[in-house]
């Protein structure tokens, strides 16, 4: 048995009807050059083989009677792999915004958590002849650290890598659930210890927000204040349909506009998207006067090894400059608020959220969610955040799924009550994938914002080259003059 972190049991706790808290992912895979040929039994078989590699896809929740503390996993007795495991063939004409719907249609539904969390769907009828792989996983199971080494279990490093010098055995047995009173009394305990939990973070959250106060007001740029920015159409409650679309870019093209401006890929990839963003809300005569402000995950896992749980992540604010008309200044603005913005998440303290989340009280959390919800609240306060964006380094080499290629890999994230789009970026080899997904009543239009990425990458790119020509001019005057 295993206790659940803070932030892994929020996203429980925050879980409503509409507003999923499960990840998504997208994946295609060649299976043209594999050695066999492609069956839904055998990919069936392999994904059984690597079960014992990733231990919480055999786990389920144990909760505690009444809701009163935080839950824990447990090996489950009667796991059935065909309960997780699906089959879908991709309508007419089997392309990308076909793949995209079942995707969508699988992300629309809340999983069931009397089962572990997570689902996998092998599609079928490309015209490509792709094999499409979507999969769903609760976020209180993996975060985007743990996602990726999740993710390496289930792949190979070869097409056909050689056998194992010895068999590997699936020893796995499920485990005794604990009862309801084992649940309760550890609860308890919890309850107990709770107040005093709270006092101790108090001194340094004051501290944390005193040091952020003194540099904000010394006039340093920082991270933008939450509450603060201008309302959009998918910056609403949201329904529990969901619309996706993915696209990729070249990963030699971020690193050409970093290496030229001299700033880092994560300021390229929000460029990227503020760019696009401004495209999609000019095209709707919706473009605000005020920047677009996005919250962005920050993972805690390499400060927070003494941490229970799986998902250590933080979050910071971020400005995309939309209200900036050249994309040159656009990104050295980007660059700029960032910097000051990952000072000021410092300075807060880089742990403070999940620190907070040990201490949540379910009941009132789930309680205050469902009523967030079904109050429709986020249409009346002023808008936290428009959207979320996530960038998560992926693997720099190829990966197979049972001998075929992976050619695409676009993560899904989870969309929220007033900020009904999420944008996350995973890199593979050299292609840099987007994911997006979307409340489909608010932003029913999606693909139009990934289909205007490989235009915002180009108009940097032109940057690149004014940049390169004005650096040319100057190189023969500074020769004559030396002579």
């Amino acid at each position: 048995m295993q206790r659940l972190g803070g932030m892994d049991s929020a996203f429980l706790y925050f879980e409503t009807p509409t507003m999923h808290m499960h990840v998504g992912g997208l994946m295609l895979v060649d299976v043209s050059k594999a050695k066999k040929p492609y069956s839904f039994e055998d990919y069936r078989e392999y994904i059984a083989s690597r079960l014992h590699r990733v231990p919480p896809f055999r786990r389920k929740l144990a909760t505690v009677p009444l809701n009163l503390g935080k839950p824990s996993w447990v090996e489950d007795p009667d796991f059935d792999l065909d309960y997780h495991l699906h089959r879908a063939v991709v309508p007419a004409p089997g392309g990308d915004r076909e793949t995209a719907d079942v995707a969508a249609d699988v992300l629309s539904r809340q999983m069931d958590r009397n089962h572990p969390l997570w689902e996998m769907w092998i599609v079928e009828g490309r015209a490509d002849g792709l094999i499409a792989i979507v999969s769903k996983v609760h976020h209180s199971v993996i975060d985007g650290v743990t996602g990726a080494n999740m993710m390496a279990e289930l792949f190979d490093l070869e097409a056909a890598p050689a056998p194992a010098a010895e068999p590997v055995v699936d020893s796995w047995e499920p485990e005794r659930r604990p009862s309801d009173l084992e649940l309760l009394g550890r609860s308890l305990l919890d309850m107990v210890g709770r107040p005093v939990g709270v006092v101790k973070l108090l001194p340094s959250t004051v501290m944390g927000v005193g040091k952020l106060a003194r540099r904000r007001g010394g006039g340093a740029p920082g991270m933008p204040a939450p509450f603060r920015a201008p309302r959009t159409s998918f910056n609403a409650t949201v329904t529990a349909h969901r619309t996706v679309a993915y696209t990729h870019v070249s990963l030699d093209d971020l690193k050409t506009i970093k290496k030229a401006f001299d700033v880092k890929i994560n300021d390229v990839v929000m460029a990227v998207c503020s760019g696009a963003l401004r495209k999609y809300l000019t095209d709707r005569d919706e473009l605000p006067d005020r920047s677009l402000i996005s919250a962005i995950p920050i993972s805690v896992h390499a400060s927070s090894e003494d941490k229970d749980g799986t998902t250590k992540i933080s979050i910071m604010f971020a400005s995309l400059a939309t209200d900036v008309d050249d994309p040159s200044e656009r990104l050295r603005q980007i660059a700029r608020t960032n910097e000051g913005a990952k000072a000021d998440h410092e300075l807060v303290g880089a742990h403070m959220l999940q620190d907070w989340a040990e201490h949540a009280a379910p009941n009132t959390f789930s309680l205050a969610a469902r009523m967030y919800s079904g109050l429709r609240l986020a249409n009346r306060h002023p808008v936290v955040h428009n959207l979320v964006i996530s960038n998560v380094p992926g693997p720099p080499i190829p990966l197979y799924f049972n001998g075929g290629r992976l050619v695409e890999l676009h993560p899904l994230g989870p969309v929220m009550d007033g900020a009904g789009l999420n944008v996350t970026v995973l890199s593979n080899m050299d292609a840099i994938g987007f994911g997006f997904i979307a409340c489909r009543e608010l932003m029913p239009e999606l693909w139009d914002l990934a289909d205007a990425i490989p235009e915002a990458v180009t108009e940097l790119l032109e940057a690149v080259k004014t940049i390169e020509a004005a650096s040319a001019a100057k190189r023969p005057e500074s020769v004559e003059s030396a002579g």
